[in-house]
């Protein structure tokens, strides 16, 4: 789960992280309004999406005027910022965040971040923070400084101090910078974060640090332990989510889309994605990743099959299960076959499935009349969907 720049920087700031001070609106109006009382000298307006280089993309503008603010405020409003990694189209802005502009003296980056290799989490900055940081890093490597993270306790430890020095910054700024380090460091372990990032972390002409941007997203995983970000994610999703993705996720069923034309249909997220893996290996491309959840009921296994023979794009269709004992075959033959029922389509469909209730599911697909080629192991159904997908291309 991301959280939008405004959250990040609420929960930042209480754990003791500077923030500039700044309000949220959704109209220009009672930006303008406000931005009278606040007074400052130059206002920064910043479009709440989770797109990255909102920079770039003129997401980020600066004005003199409460006047000003306001017209921009209405501006962004009307735009759509395209999602990084989500599907084709646009992210509604909601808010506008109106904040104090500063012109700093230095940039840092600083985050905390989830380790895949370790599996653990790091900490890393760099001394050369703020936009295009990705590229800078790219072209030269050691600007960009991490050290391991120890939990213990539901606290993070790790040398901090360290890391400051390492990354160049002035001797009278290390001891603050290193406190920022250890508060971010605390607050995702707190939260199940697996990622807390400040960029860029500024220091000011009068030594203070203040954090002028920042992201924080959360373990999807962990939700359940944080009743209150739970229920902001169903909020925030019903308006900024892909249909179709959430669609699957009220169904029990993790979905995302590809550009293939292979639909598939498989429990279980490793076993998905080393059938998409096949998949590829023999000629093939997946036109999905589908993870059917074992609390996912023979309606919710619906549901997502029709997600699949609903493409257009899809010219084969391969169902790999492997029945355990919280979701049996034969659950999801039921639901397959209903949705394959419903349909018009004929699309060839190759089967594979092992496990609880593997002969019986079998069954269940012929009392509904399906037809399907069976498969004894997943490379085999790989390779008969993909030749089966290349003879509808070529009929």
């Amino acid at each position: 789960m991301n959280l939008h720049e405004f959250q990040a920087k609420e929960l930042l700031a209480r754990v003791g992280v500077p923030v500039p001070q700044g309000r949220i609106f959704d109209n220009g109006a009672d930006a303008a309004r406000i931005a009278e009382r606040l007074g400052f000298s130059r206002y920064v307006v910043k479009a709440q999406v989770h797109a990255t280089d909102r920079m770039a993309h003129g997401g980020v503008r600066f004005s003199a005027s409460p006047s000003g603010v306001g017209a921009t405020v209405n501006h962004l409003l009307s735009l759509p910022f395209t999602k990084l990694g989500g599907p084709v189209g646009g992210e509604r802005v909601r808010w506008v965040l109106i904040e104090e502009a500063f012109a700093p003296m230095q940039l840092i980056y600083a985050a905390v971040y989830l380790e895949k290799a370790r599996g653990a989490l790091s900490m890393m900055a760099s001394g050369a923070g703020g936009a295009a940081i990705e590229r800078r890093i790219a072209a030269d490597p050691g600007l960009l400084k991490s050290v391991p993270l120890t939990i213990k306790n539901g606290s993070a430890t790790g040398d901090f101090t360290g890391l400051a020095e390492q990354i160049g910054l002035p001797h009278a700024a290390i001891s603050e910078a290193a406190r920022i380090f250890e508060k971010m460091a605390g607050m995702a372990v707190a939260l199940d974060a697996t990622q807390v990032e400040i960029n860029p972390l500024a220091i000011t002409w009068d030594g203070k640090f203040v954090a002028l941007d920042a992201k924080v997203r959360i373990d999807d995983n962990a939700l359940f332990r944080h009743p209150a970000f739970a229920a902001l994610s169903s909020a925030t999703q019903v308006e900024d989510g892909d249909p179709l993705v959430l669609g699957a996720e009220r169904h029990h069923i993790n979905y995302q889309r590809m550009d293939g034309d292979i639909g598939v249909v498989v429990n279980g997220a490793g076993l998905s994605l080393a059938t998409l893996d096949c998949i590829a290996d023999a000629g093939g491309k997946p036109a999905n990743f589908m993870d059917i959840r074992t609390t996912a009921s023979s309606l919710d296994v619906t549901y997502g099959a029709e997600l699949i023979t609903s493409n257009p794009s899809v010219k084969a269709i391969l169902v790999n299960v492997h029945g355990g004992g919280m979701q049996r075959c034969d659950t999801i033959a039921e639901g397959l076959g209903v949705a394959l029922r419903k349909t018009n389509r004929q699309a060839p469909i190759v089967i594979r499935m092992a496990g609880n209730n593997a002969s019986y599911a079998h069954t269940v697909l012929a009392n509904h009349g399906i037809s399907y080629i069976a498969a004894n192991d997943m490379m085999e159904a790989a390779r008969l969907v993909v030749a089966a997908s290349q003879q509808q291309s070529t009929a």
